[in-house]
């Protein structure tokens, strides 16, 4: 094995916590490795709206027109259809930042962008194809990784080792730490279908014959989620290609002309929706951050703009004293939990809360039925869609990305 790799922080996981956290630690300053296990970020059906809370990440880092300049379409008002009847449920107009609007982005544009950038300063390092296997110890504190490669395995000892490599985190069982599961009723199956430049668009949502699916406008295709029963792929796969192709022309009546793309459930990507979170986010040397820290429901996607402001919030605690040498303590690293917990906390509650209210009643038969009233309440409230736009636009509690040395 080659000489062990010497940084100050080793980021495991190259998704939108860890590319930007890294790119935050190298722009203060701090020798900074980002493993990323792929060969490049192009994954399909990874979540990919940019709220704006990240819009305003990137004009505080003085990215936002840049970043803005790669594809995506906006979205400013969130609609649904619920059995034939339009409601603007949220407007994201009333925000107090500057991009009042959610940006759909493909991720692989948002981490290939931060990797672009993050070349320009010379502390960033982001390996591709390296994927960390294992945490590397020593007197009850974390010094390190282990890692593997297309050229062999390696080793990475650092200052502080982050664990961003998602909700499946190797690094996150192999230290023990104790997770809280709150449960999930509903599992999501990601496919696309073409889309005409005359279809409909700027309606998220849609609510029919008991069915729910979200249909993302891509420009040439159209992005869509279809909500079944936990567990029930089996049964959807028993009914066949042909019995799902209708379910999605029920819930969404304008694709009825295009199911037929779907030749088959290879075509189909399953979701398997979990929410919990980490009693403990850190061990001496050693944190975790993103879904690694607490998985999401994909209800309000704001799963990716959580991730970022913890990166954010450990970036703004950690980077200074990383950057001048001082060894972290763990109530260093323990106070970006106690920042972001209560964030977590609340915006976990209100996606259980909806998954109980929305999809629970309707689970019987086999589909994931959607109780309308709740959405049809927020349509007819303005404070409540108001409230609305402030959770999924910017979260409980807004992190701002702080100057370096400031």
């Amino acid at each position: 094995m080659p000489e062990p790799i010497r940084v100050q922080c080793c980021i495991a996981g190259g998704g939108p916590a860890g590319m930007m956290l890294g790119y935050l630690m190298a722009r203060a300053g701090v020798k900074t490795l980002v493993l990323e296990k792929h060969a490049d970020f192009l994954r399909d059906f990874r979540g990919d709206t940019v709220h704006p809370s990240t819009l305003q990440a990137m004009a505080d880092l003085g990215l936002i027109d840049a970043f803005l300049k790669r594809p995506h379409s906006a979205l400013h008002r969130i609609g649904v259809e619920i059995d034939g009847e339009r409601l603007e449920v949220v407007n994201f107009d009333h925000l107090p930042v500057d991009y009042r609007f959610v940006a759909f982005m493909p991720q692989w544009e948002f981490l290939n962008f931060l990797a672009e950038e993050g070349r320009k300063l010379p502390a960033l390092t982001v390996r591709m194809q390296a994927q960390a296997t294992g945490l590397i110890e020593a007197d009850g504190r974390c010094v390190g990784l282990a890692a593997r490669t297309p050229e062999g395995a390696i080793e990475i000892h650092a200052d502080l080792v982050v664990g961003a490599d998602g909700r499946g985190s190797i690094l996150r069982d192999q230290a023990g730490l104790k997770v809280q599961t709150l449960g999930a009723p509903i599992d999501v199956l990601w496919f696309r279908l073409s889309r005409d430049p005359k279809d409909e668009d700027q309606l998220l949502g849609r609510v029919n014959h008991g069915y729910f699916i979200i249909t993302i406008d891509r420009g040439d295709y159209w992005q869509c989620a279809f909500v079944i029963p936990k567990g029930g792929l089996e049964a959807v796969r028993a009914e066949g290609i042909e019995a799902f192709r209708r379910k999605v022309a029920d819930a969404a009546p304008f694709l009825e002309g295009k199911t037929a793309e779907l030749r088959s459930f290879d075509d189909l990507k399953p979701l398997t929706v979990t929410v919990d979170r980490l009693e403990r986010w850190s061990k001496p040397g050693l944190l975790f951050i993103g879904d690694a820290a607490h998985a999401m429901s994909p209800i309000g996607g704001v799963g990716i703009n959580l991730a970022i402001q913890d990166a954010i919030a450990a970036a703004n605690r950690l980077a200074e004293p990383l950057a001048a040498g001082r060894p972290l303590g763990d109530h260093d690293l323990d106070a970006v939990r106690r920042r972001r917990l209560p964030a977590t906390r609340i915006i976990q509650g209100f996606q259980v809360l909806a998954q109980d209210r929305l999809f629970k009643p309707g689970l019987e038969d086999g589909r994931a039925k959607i109780d309308p009233a709740p959405i049809r309440l927020i349509a007819h409230l303005p404070l409540l869609g108001r409230l609305a736009a402030r959770m999924i636009g910017l979260g409980v509690r807004l992190e701002r990305v702080k100057s370096p040395g400031g």
